[in-house]
C-alpha cells in the first residue's frame, strides 16, 4: 500500500523505523513517463522507494512560470499506487523551509554558466531543496535523470562534498517517439508549438558547428537561451513563446 505523508515531523518518525534499503525520486509532481522509469528503476533496486512531490519555490526565477507549473497530484498518486511506490512525501513549505530560506547551499563556478547565466540563482533553489530532501529521507540511492545534466553534476557532486551516505543514480534521458525530451512543460504546448519543439533533438544532434546549429534553431522559431558543449556533451536551451525547454546529447 502507498502511504501518503504530509508532515515532517510524521516522516522522520517512520524513517527512524525504516531499517531496509531505500530508494530515492525528488520530483515536483505532473509525473510522466521519464518520472515513471525513475520509480521503476528504484523499485527493482531497493526494498522501499520514497517518492516525493514539491513544486520548490526557490528554485523559479520567474514568478509566472511557478505559478502556471501544473498540478496534478491526485493523477500523481493514482501512479505512485499503480507502481506500488511505498511512500508519497508531500511536504509543506513552512516545514521544510522553517527558516524561509535564509540558509541555503551555493555552488560558486560552474553554476555561472548555462542555466546558471539564464537563470540566476536557480541552482541555489534547487541544490538547497535536494540537500534537505536527502536529510529527510536519508536514502541509500536517489535517481535523478541526465535531460537536466548540469542539475545532476552539481548534485552528485555536492553529496560528494558534504559526506552523505547516498548513492546518486544518473538515468537517461525519456524522450516521446519524435525524440523530444519529456518535461512536464511540454504539456503546455500548443500543437504548432509542439511540431516545432519536435525539431530541437534533431537541430542538436546536428553534425555542424555551434553557431550554425544555434541559427537553424533561430530559424525555426526558437529563441535560443545558449547551445553549448561541456565535456562529452552537447546541451541547449531554448524558448517557444513562454514554455522553455532544455536538452542535452552525447558528443
Amino acid at each position: 500500500m502507498t502511504r501518503l505523508v504530509t508532515s515532517v515531523i510524521k516522516w522522520r518518525a517512520i524513517r527512524a523505523n525504516l531499517n531496509s534499503r531505500i530508494g530515492f525520486v525528488a520530483t515536483m509532481g505532473n509525473l510522466h513517463s521519464g518520472h515513471q522509469s525513475l520509480l521503476i528503476r528504484s523499485i527493482n533496486e531497493n526494498k522501499i522507494t520514497v517518492l516525493s512531490i514539491f513544486i520548490n519555490p526557490t528554485q523559479f526565477d520567474d514568478k509566472n512560470d511557478l505559478a502556471s507549473y501544473p498540478k496534478t497530484f491526485e493523477q500523481d498518486f493514482i501512479l505512485a499506487e499503480k507502481l506500488k511506490v511505498n511512500y508519497v512525501l508531500v511536504p509543506k513549505y513552512a516545514d521544510l523551509y522553517p527558516d524561509n530560506y535564509k540558509y541555503r547551499v551555493i555552488e560558486t563556478d560552474f553554476s555561472r554558466c548555462m542555466e546558471g547565466a539564464h537563470r540566476p540563482k536557480h541552482f541555489d533553489g534547487v541544490l538547497t531543496v535536494v540537500m534537505k530532501l536527502l536529510m529527510l529521507v536519508k536514502p541509500d540511492r536517489a535517481y535523478f535523470g541526465e535531460k537536466d545534466f548540469q542539475q545532476l553534476q552539481f548534485i552528485t557532486k555536492m553529496v560528494k562534498a558534504f559526506f552523505l551516505d547516498t548513492k546518486i543514480i544518473p538515468c537517461p534521458t525519456i524522450r516521446d517517439k519524435n525524440g523530444l525530451a519529456l518535461s512536464s512543460r511540454n504539456s503546455r504546448l500548443t500543437q504548432q508549438q509542439y511540431k516545432t519543439a519536435k525539431r530541437f533533438p534533431e537541430l542538436l544532434a546536428m553534425n555542424a558547428s555551434l553557431s550554425a546549429i544555434t541559427q537553424k534553431l533561430k530559424n525555426q522559431g526558437f529563441f535560443v537561451d545558449y547551445v553549448e558543449e561541456y565535456n562529452d556533451r552537447r546541451l541547449a536551451a531554448v524558448r517557444l513563446g513562454k514554455i522553455r525547454l532544455i536538452d542535452n546529447i552525447t558528443i
